[in-house]
Protein backbone atom coordinates (compact mmCIF):
# COMPACT_ATOMS: atom_id res chain seq x y z
CA UNK A 1 0.00 0.00 0.00
CA UNK A 2 1.08 3.32 -0.88
CA UNK A 3 0.52 6.79 0.10
CA UNK A 4 0.85 9.97 -1.34
CA UNK A 5 0.98 13.30 0.75
CA UNK A 6 -0.54 16.44 -1.46
CA UNK A 7 -0.19 20.33 -0.88
CA UNK A 8 2.98 20.63 -0.15
CA UNK A 9 4.31 24.05 0.01
CA UNK A 10 6.52 25.29 2.34
CA UNK A 11 10.23 23.88 3.17
CA UNK A 12 8.72 22.96 7.15
CA UNK A 13 6.48 20.68 4.35
CA UNK A 14 9.22 19.13 3.11
CA UNK A 15 11.00 18.85 6.14
CA UNK A 16 8.04 16.71 7.40
CA UNK A 17 7.54 14.45 4.34
CA UNK A 18 11.47 13.58 4.84
CA UNK A 19 10.48 12.62 8.11
CA UNK A 20 7.58 10.73 7.55
CA UNK A 21 8.51 9.14 4.37
CA UNK A 22 5.63 9.21 2.46
CA UNK A 23 5.92 7.13 -0.67
CA UNK A 24 4.54 10.09 -3.02
CA UNK A 25 4.04 14.05 -2.79
CA UNK A 26 1.97 16.30 -4.44
CA UNK A 27 3.35 19.82 -5.47
CA UNK A 28 -0.21 21.69 -6.73
CA UNK A 29 0.28 23.80 -10.04
CA UNK A 30 -3.45 25.28 -9.87
CA UNK A 31 -5.44 27.62 -8.40
CA UNK A 32 -5.14 26.51 -4.40
CA UNK A 33 -4.52 28.05 -1.22
CA UNK A 34 -1.46 25.40 -1.73
CA UNK A 35 -0.19 26.39 -4.95
CA UNK A 36 3.31 26.30 -5.89
CA UNK A 37 5.01 28.57 -8.45
CA UNK A 38 7.77 26.65 -11.08
CA UNK A 39 10.31 28.37 -8.75
CA UNK A 40 9.00 27.47 -5.72
CA UNK A 41 8.69 23.76 -6.55
CA UNK A 42 11.98 23.11 -8.03
CA UNK A 43 13.42 24.33 -4.91
CA UNK A 44 11.40 22.35 -2.59
CA UNK A 45 12.35 19.48 -4.84
CA UNK A 46 15.85 19.76 -4.17
CA UNK A 47 14.89 19.79 -0.68
CA UNK A 48 13.18 16.39 -0.86
CA UNK A 49 14.15 12.99 0.09
CA UNK A 50 15.38 11.52 -3.53
CA UNK A 51 13.34 8.52 -2.63
CA UNK A 52 10.08 10.39 -2.39
CA UNK A 53 7.84 10.66 -5.34
CA UNK A 54 7.10 14.26 -6.21
CA UNK A 55 3.99 14.34 -8.44
CA UNK A 56 2.64 17.48 -10.00
CA UNK A 57 -0.93 18.59 -9.98
CA UNK A 58 -2.66 20.69 -12.88
CA UNK A 59 -5.76 21.64 -13.80
CA UNK A 60 -6.37 22.26 -17.38
CA UNK A 61 -2.94 23.42 -17.57
CA UNK A 62 -1.37 23.91 -20.93
CA UNK A 63 0.36 20.34 -21.70
CA UNK A 64 4.24 22.00 -21.86
CA UNK A 65 3.57 22.83 -18.21
CA UNK A 66 4.01 19.41 -16.68
CA UNK A 67 6.02 18.18 -19.75
CA UNK A 68 8.94 20.74 -19.06
CA UNK A 69 8.46 20.43 -15.10
CA UNK A 70 8.84 16.86 -16.08
CA UNK A 71 12.13 17.37 -18.09
CA UNK A 72 13.50 19.37 -15.70
CA UNK A 73 13.58 17.04 -12.89
CA UNK A 74 10.90 18.74 -10.76
CA UNK A 75 8.18 16.13 -10.94
CA UNK A 76 8.06 12.26 -11.22
CA UNK A 77 4.70 12.30 -12.34
CA UNK A 78 2.04 14.18 -13.24
CA UNK A 79 -1.29 14.13 -11.72
CA UNK A 80 -4.63 15.46 -14.09
CA UNK A 81 -7.69 17.34 -12.36
CA UNK A 82 -9.16 18.81 -15.18
CA UNK A 83 -10.66 17.86 -18.33
CA UNK A 84 -7.64 16.68 -20.15
CA UNK A 85 -8.50 14.24 -22.55
CA UNK A 86 -6.99 10.85 -24.10
CA UNK A 87 -4.68 13.15 -26.39
CA UNK A 88 -3.23 15.21 -23.58
CA UNK A 89 -2.44 11.86 -21.43
CA UNK A 90 -0.76 9.93 -24.58
CA UNK A 91 1.09 13.53 -25.39
CA UNK A 92 2.39 14.08 -22.16
CA UNK A 93 3.19 9.97 -21.57
CA UNK A 94 5.03 10.45 -24.78
CA UNK A 95 6.91 13.45 -24.22
CA UNK A 96 8.16 12.50 -20.54
CA UNK A 97 7.80 8.87 -19.94
CA UNK A 98 6.56 9.81 -16.28
CA UNK A 99 3.24 8.38 -14.77
CA UNK A 100 0.20 10.28 -15.09
CA UNK A 101 -3.02 9.78 -12.85
CA UNK A 102 -6.16 10.94 -13.88
CA UNK A 103 -8.49 12.19 -10.93
CA UNK A 104 -12.07 11.12 -11.44
CA UNK A 105 -14.02 13.38 -9.50
CA UNK A 106 -17.17 12.47 -7.81
CA UNK A 107 -16.83 9.16 -8.91
CA UNK A 108 -20.03 7.06 -9.94
CA UNK A 109 -19.80 3.35 -10.95
CA UNK A 110 -20.23 4.61 -14.50
CA UNK A 111 -17.37 6.83 -14.15
CA UNK A 112 -14.77 4.75 -12.70
CA UNK A 113 -15.24 1.99 -15.68
CA UNK A 114 -14.40 5.05 -18.23
CA UNK A 115 -11.63 5.72 -16.31
CA UNK A 116 -10.46 2.10 -16.23
CA UNK A 117 -9.69 2.42 -20.18
CA UNK A 118 -7.94 5.81 -19.65
CA UNK A 119 -4.14 5.61 -21.04
CA UNK A 120 -3.52 7.04 -17.65
CA UNK A 121 -1.22 4.98 -15.45
CA UNK A 122 -3.53 5.36 -12.46
CA UNK A 123 -6.84 6.85 -11.19
CA UNK A 124 -7.68 8.77 -8.57
CA UNK A 125 -10.92 8.82 -7.18
CA UNK A 126 -11.99 12.31 -4.91
CA UNK A 127 -15.23 13.50 -4.04
CA UNK A 128 -13.66 16.98 -5.44
CA UNK A 129 -10.33 18.94 -5.75
CA UNK A 130 -9.12 19.19 -2.53
CA UNK A 131 -12.27 19.17 -0.75
CA UNK A 132 -11.30 17.15 1.74
CA UNK A 133 -14.41 15.26 1.75
CA UNK A 134 -15.70 11.45 1.15
CA UNK A 135 -17.79 10.24 -0.87
CA UNK A 136 -19.66 7.12 -1.68
CA UNK A 137 -16.88 5.02 -1.07
CA UNK A 138 -19.15 1.92 -1.91
CA UNK A 139 -19.16 2.45 -5.76
CA UNK A 140 -15.60 1.78 -6.34
CA UNK A 141 -16.25 -2.18 -6.45
CA UNK A 142 -13.56 -3.91 -8.00
CA UNK A 143 -11.83 -1.16 -10.21
CA UNK A 144 -9.62 -2.55 -12.90
CA UNK A 145 -6.98 0.25 -12.94
CA UNK A 146 -4.45 0.82 -9.76
CA UNK A 147 -5.83 3.83 -7.91
CA UNK A 148 -5.51 6.67 -5.19
CA UNK A 149 -8.72 6.73 -2.67
CA UNK A 150 -8.75 10.23 -2.04
CA UNK A 151 -10.88 12.79 -0.05
CA UNK A 152 -11.49 12.78 4.18
CA UNK A 153 -8.85 10.39 4.47
CA UNK A 154 -7.63 11.10 8.29
CA UNK A 155 -6.85 9.12 11.19
CA UNK A 156 -10.53 8.43 11.83
CA UNK A 157 -10.86 6.56 8.68
CA UNK A 158 -7.57 5.73 7.58
CA UNK A 159 -8.56 2.00 8.29
CA UNK A 160 -11.60 2.04 6.29
CA UNK A 161 -10.24 3.35 3.38
CA UNK A 162 -7.77 0.69 3.63
CA UNK A 163 -10.32 -1.95 3.24
CA UNK A 164 -11.31 -1.22 -0.03
CA UNK A 165 -7.74 -2.58 -0.75
CA UNK A 166 -6.70 0.65 -3.05
CA UNK A 167 -3.08 1.36 -4.65
CA UNK A 168 -2.64 4.12 -2.25
CA UNK A 169 -4.44 7.01 -0.13
CA UNK A 170 -3.97 10.60 -1.15
CA UNK A 171 -4.01 12.66 2.38
CA UNK A 172 -3.81 16.54 1.92
CA UNK A 173 -5.89 18.15 5.08
CA UNK A 174 -6.27 14.89 6.80
CA UNK A 175 -3.01 15.50 7.75
CA UNK A 176 -3.26 19.27 8.25
CA UNK A 177 -3.72 21.46 11.40
CA UNK A 178 -4.80 25.27 11.06
CA UNK A 179 -4.53 24.48 7.55
CA UNK A 180 -0.75 23.61 7.38
CA UNK A 181 1.10 20.29 7.27
CA UNK A 182 1.32 18.52 10.70
CA UNK A 183 4.21 17.10 11.44
CA UNK A 184 3.33 14.02 13.92
CA UNK A 185 -0.23 13.44 11.73
CA UNK A 186 1.78 13.56 8.59
CA UNK A 187 4.21 10.50 10.78
CA UNK A 188 1.57 8.77 12.60
CA UNK A 189 -0.59 8.21 9.30
CA UNK A 190 2.14 6.95 6.86
CA UNK A 191 2.59 4.44 10.17
CA UNK A 192 -0.57 3.13 10.25
CA UNK A 193 -0.49 2.43 5.87
CA UNK A 194 2.99 1.00 6.37
CA UNK A 195 1.56 -1.27 8.86
CA UNK A 196 -1.86 -2.19 6.89
CA UNK A 197 0.44 -3.21 4.18
CA UNK A 198 2.28 -5.86 6.46
CA UNK A 199 -0.75 -7.91 7.44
Amino acid sequence: MTIKICGLFREDDVSFANDARPDYIGFVFAKSRRAVSIRQAASLREKLDPAIVPVGVFVNARPELPISLARDGVIDAAQLHGDEDEAYIAHVKAETGVPVIRAILAPSRAGIEAGEKSAADYLLLDSGAGSGKRFDWSVIGGCNKPYFLAGGIDAATIAEALSYRPFGVDVSSGVETGGVKDRAKMIALVRTVREASTL
